[in-house]
């Protein structure tokens, strides 16, 4: 593909209204969502509420674009706890991610870090 059709393909990706959370499949949504409670719980604290890492709440959140959260969560924060995930995590995942804390974080009664309902 030539580079200026990867630059169409990658805005139209951006462009689409399709959520994060609508891209990935079930089996690896629930795969995320352990990685999220186990992984990411461990220094987020267990609830997200904040531990060694902050806290992964709306509030927290809100000021933060979607592509801060994406890179962050794939190349860590140099000179804090927060690891790069990018070697584990594709990027869907890590949009997937993000898409998630923002709307399941802490403040809808811990669903993150609850397992799922059949």
């Amino acid at each position: 593909m030539t580079r200026g059709g990867w630059v169409l393909l990658w805005g139209m990706m951006l462009a689409a209204p399709v959520s994060a959370l609508e891209a990935i499949a079930p089996d690896r949504a629930e795969t995320l969502r352990h990685l999220l409670r186990h992984d990411c719980g461990s220094c987020h604290g267990m609830t997200l509420k904040g531990g060694l890492g902050p806290a992964l709440s709306k509030d927290r959140l809100a000021d933060k674009p979607d592509e801060y959260l994406v890179l962050t969560i794939l190349h860590g924060r140099p000179g804090t706890a927060m690891p790069p995930w990018q070697g584990i995590l594709t990027e869907a995942d890590a949009r997937w991610l993000a898409d998630y804390i923002r709307h399941h974080g802490p403040e809808q009664g811990d669903t993150a870090t609850q397992s799922p309902s059949p």
